[in-house]
């Protein structure tokens, strides 16, 4: 088997993984540990709700709920639960306020990079990319270079068509989930977030977004607003521009 040519082999890994300096490591390493750490919040909260729901006791999906519920519960000595199940629902709360402390303390850590960084701040401009998107985003990109233009970055990001073209026909089928799931998941979550406020609301991005959403159907349009979200993301990174409403209503 023909070993591919060292130039071919640079290239291919510049359009998958983009070069990063020290600090964008570092700050991806933030971020991986205070994923893993909501992760695991997720799996205790599910765990939580499934050992009370077997003694009858449901509480409602809500994390907030959640909390209240398990303060009521360690204190209470007449709803039925043993002194044993009682005894590990301390343990268990115990361990949940530990897990909101440490993801508290990252989200803080976060923060302070974005107000630090003049990238991320312009990237927060844009609706519903706070903190956590912007300074993962600055963090992931690298050398920007490596992506032509916002249709590649996209692209590489995964939130657009999977394509397979033949007889000079193109079929379109679910997104490609390309790149960085992690980065994926923000930008769908915040264009979903953006979407939902849309309503009401007379300005011309607002107005365009309820006609899309209209148009189509919800995870749909979450999609095509995360992928619109992309290519800006890439202009103004590419350009060092700031973010213009207006424009991006425009070139819809």
């Amino acid at each position: 088997m023909r070993k591919p040519s060292a130039k071919r082999s640079a290239g291919r890994q510049c359009a998958s993984c983009p070069r990063k300096s020290t600090d964008q490591l570092a700050v991806q390493a933030v971020h991986r540990i205070r994923r893993r750490l909501v992760a695991d919040r997720v799996r205790l909260v599910n765990q939580i709700r499934g050992l009370l729901s077997e003694h009858g006791i449901v509480i409602a999906r809500d994390i907030s709920q959640l909390r209240r519920g398990l303060a009521v519960i360690v204190g209470n000595d007449n709803d039925g639960l043993s002194e044993m199940v009682r005894s590990l629902m301390r343990e268990l709360q115990t361990e949940l306020a530990e897990l909101d402390r440490r993801i508290a303390t990252y989200d803080r850590q976060i923060r302070e990079i974005f107000r630090a960084s003049e990238q991320c701040q312009r990237l927060g401009k844009i609706e519903r990319i706070g903190p956590v998107a912007a300074t993962a985003l600055i963090a992931a990109v690298g050398d920007r270079t490596c992506f032509k233009n916002g249709r590649q970055f996209a692209a590489w990001l995964g939130p657009v068509p999977k394509q397979r073209s033949s007889g000079g026909r193109a079929r379109l089928f679910g997104i490609s989930k390309r790149g960085d799931r992690y980065l994926r998941t923000l930008m769908i979550h915040g264009a979903r977030a953006a979407l939902s406020r849309a309503g009401g609301k007379q300005d011309p991005r607002s107005l365009w977004l309820g006609k899309m959403r209209q148009r189509r159907h919800p995870n749909v349009a979450a999609v095509a607003l995360a992928n619109k979200n992309a290519r800006i993301v890439s202009a103004m990174l590419s350009g060092d521009t700031a973010y213009e409403p207006a424009l991006s209503v425009k070139a819809a």
